[in-house]
């Protein structure tokens, strides 16, 4: 027989508006949690400043697929016409770099565009077909009308009462336990 655990993933406020959201979000940040997560219907100007997001590591990634792209293109080229099969045609160098452009881009075009999505793919977390926040009943309407806000558990400031009250002091509709079941 299996053992079934219930783990504390935070707290969770529900609200009605945007305004009340990104102002809740701004005296969470405030008040010292750095473990902040906003859901909402649709993507709100400035509340990612106010919960504490920072840019990504997506952009470096997607230039480490472009340089590798670069290099392997123009190596394989530089192998393939100088080292393995050389042809000397009409007097032109082994090392003819104008005639490797064309695939040297397109291969970091396409090393790019890869490189892109697995990253943003793996720094989400996906695929990831469950979350905490899910065993919330009332996080239904996150994706059509309400906006919450959740306190992660692992925020060194969390306390689970104070943390509640806190939100509740933000003039939450609704505060809520987020428990993660393993």
């Amino acid at each position: 027989m299996s053992e079934h655990h219930t783990y504390l993933h935070g707290v969770m406020g529900e609200f009605d508006t945007p305004e009340q959201l990104i102002a809740a979000a701004k005296k969470t940040r405030e008040a010292g949690y750095k473990h902040v997560e906003a859901y909402t219907p649709f993507p709100i100007e400035g509340l990612s400043e106010h919960i504490g997001f920072h840019s990504t590591a997506v952009p470096y990634i997607t230039l480490f697929g472009g340089v590798t792209g670069a290099l392997t293109g123009f190596g394989l080229q530089y192998w393939c016409s100088a080292i393995s099969y050389p042809l000397n045609i009409g007097g032109r160098p082994l090392n003819s770099w104008p005639a490797f452009i064309p695939v040297t881009f397109e291969l970091t075009v396409l090393f790019s565009a890869i490189f892109a999505v697995v990253g943003m793919i793996a720094l989400n977390k996906l695929p990831q077909p469950h979350h905490p926040v899910f065993n919330v009943e009332r996080f239904s309407h996150a994706s059509t009308d309400k906006f919450f806000l959740v306190i992660e558990a692992r925020d060194p400031k969390f306390q689970p009462a104070e943390s509640a009250r806190f939100l509740q002091e933000l003039n939450a509709k609704h505060v809520t336990e987020v428990k993660d079941e393993e």
